[in-house]
């Protein structure tokens, strides 16, 4: 199995593309769509190096899963999904929890939420196959309620759950986040696995200034991820995580990002004027 690690530097994202060497098959995790704010701008760069990989090593796509619906970048999975026929699109199943709160939040009136706008809804636990590849899907509710890692033979893709040991984990003030549910996930689930489980993360935010890192293990989090190590306690998570979560600005591109993502990640339908629009909502401080 080869991992290729692909570095979106303006959201500190990474995206992960897993594929069998014998066979060609691959599976590609949160890809990401460049959307530039100030002018309300979206284009194809990131997904143009995934789709140039993945023909330039003769691979076949089967399946794109996001770990959760992110707040901080617009998904590239339907974009990805179109450029490649056949191959389909996972999320967890409480994705639908989600879409409910925020179907409220932006009076999205004929969104349904059921989960029917992706392929394929995982469940805790479930085992399944994308060609010759093997995943496990574990739900981590915390970051938000709806996130998922994948175990693929000995490496784990973490998402937002646990980050490299010097930034430590997601944060937990999302709507219907919870820091001891983030707790439970880590410590009684990720931690649980044999420490020499290589575990790839969903962002590095370089602290410091420090130099690309993706790649940890359950070993080296449980010893040293600063903070939540293997003897923390639940109570002094809780605290940190809570005071933390309470000072941290609202993510950048969290607006446009969430009602894009909770859709299947496709853009909005243009209107009559052959224009899309996003809806942000506006409100007093």
């Amino acid at each position: 199995m080869q991992i290729k690690t692909l570095f979106h530097k303006d959201t500190f994202t990474l995206t992960y593309i897993i594929h069998d060497e014998q066979t060609g098959d691959a599976i590609a995790i949160d890809p990401v769509l460049d959307y530039d704010p100030n002018g309300s701008v979206y284009s194809t760069e990131a997904i143009d190096e995934i789709e140039s990989y993945i023909n330039s090593n003769k691979l076949k796509l089967q399946l794109i899963m996001d770990t959760h619906a992110h707040a901080d970048h617009i998904s590239g999975a339907d974009e990805l999904k179109k450029r490649f026929k056949g191959s389909q699109f996972a999320i967890g199943e409480s994705i639908t929890r989600v879409q409910a709160t925020f179907k409220e939040l932006y009076n999205f009136q004929d969104l349904a939420i059921d989960g029917t706008q992706f392929d394929k809804l995982l469940s805790d636990g479930e085992e399944f196959s994308a060609g010759s590849l093997n995943i496990k899907a574990i739900h981590t509710p915390g970051h938000t309620p709806a996130c998922y890692c994948f175990l693929i033979e000995d490496c784990l893709f973490t998402g937002d759950a646990l980050f490299m040991p010097d930034f430590g984990t997601g944060r937990c003030d999302f709507p219907d986040g919870s820091a001891t549910d983030l707790f439970n996930s880590i410590h009684d689930k990720l931690y649980q696995l044999p420490d020499e489980t290589r575990v790839f993360v969903g962002h590095d935010y370089q602290p410091g200034g420090r130099e690309l890192a993706y790649e940890t293990s359950i070993g080296e989090s449980k010893k040293l991820n600063k903070q939540l190590k293997e003897e923390t306690t639940r109570e002094d998570f809780v605290k940190f995580r809570t005071e933390r979560d309470a000072v941290l600005k609202a993510p950048r591109l969290l607006l446009p990002s969430l009602q894009i993502n909770i859709d299947g990640a496709k853009l909005p339908k243009s209107e009559d004027n052959g224009q899309m629009y996003l809806k942000i909502p506006i409100r007093p401080k």
